[in-house]
């Protein structure tokens, strides 16, 4: 065979082996990435699938907890009783003025918030214990023999005693909404809480001051 003939074959036989070598490191690339992708993919997968089974594998978070119930079951009844309160001094005659506005200040303000809560226990599917009746007199809460003093109350004796049992009154709802605002979970019942703790501090200083207005009077 010529010498240029077995140049040739060689050139030949190089060339196919470069060929088949660069194929073959290609089909590895290849290989190896859709490795690399396949295993991101799964370990992506992996982790959502995870999230997912987290989410789904926990119990729902509750709008509301058992503390939200104790709240509003125990402060509808409670201001039902200061409305109570301050509808029976305004029914009178020679009550002070000042006592007659905060008075009315308190029925604008609880009567609304009683509907409120009456209506947080209707969507959480909770029983209104809206009575009265057997209800501990604990938090601040008259007993009939008080609220038959108020009653029987007149004047400026009236005004002075509704300031004194209102007063604690407030107090004992400031304690339980301070409860509330501590360990409730619904939103909306922790946020009525604090704004009952703050507007009734605000009103037990000014019936201190009109109690004490009026015995110096």
């Amino acid at each position: 065979m010529p010498i240029s003939d077995r140049y040739d074959e060689r050139d030949n036989l190089m060339k196919t082996r470069l060929t088949a070598l660069a194929s073959s490191a290609l089909l590895t690339a290849v290989a190896l990435t859709g490795c690399s992708t396949g295993a991101a993919d799964s370990n992506a997968g992996g982790m959502s699938g995870m999230e997912h089974g987290s989410s789904a594998g926990s119990s729902p978070t509750s709008e509301h907890n058992q503390a939200d119930v104790a709240f509003a079951t125990a402060m509808i009844p409670h201001h039902q009783q200061a409305v109570e309160m301050a509808d029976l001094v305004l029914a009178k005659q020679g009550v002070d003025v000042r006592v007659a506005d905060l008075a009315r200040t308190v029925t604008a303000a609880q009567q609304p918030e009683i509907d409120t809560m009456k209506g947080w226990l209707a969507q959480w599917g909770e029983e209104d214990h809206s009575g009265m009746s057997g209800m501990d007199m604990g938090h601040g809460m008259m007993s009939q023999d008080d609220m038959d003093a108020l009653r029987g109350a007149s004047g400026s004796d009236a005004s002075a005693l509704f300031l004194s049992q209102m007063i604690q009154h407030h107090e004992g709802a400031i304690a339980m909404a301070r409860t509330e605002a501590d360990t409730g979970r619904a939103a909306a019942a922790v946020a009525l809480a604090k704004g009952i703790v703050k507007a009734q501090a605000a009103e037990i200083a000014t019936m201190k001051e009109l109690r004490a207005s009026l015995a110096a009077s």
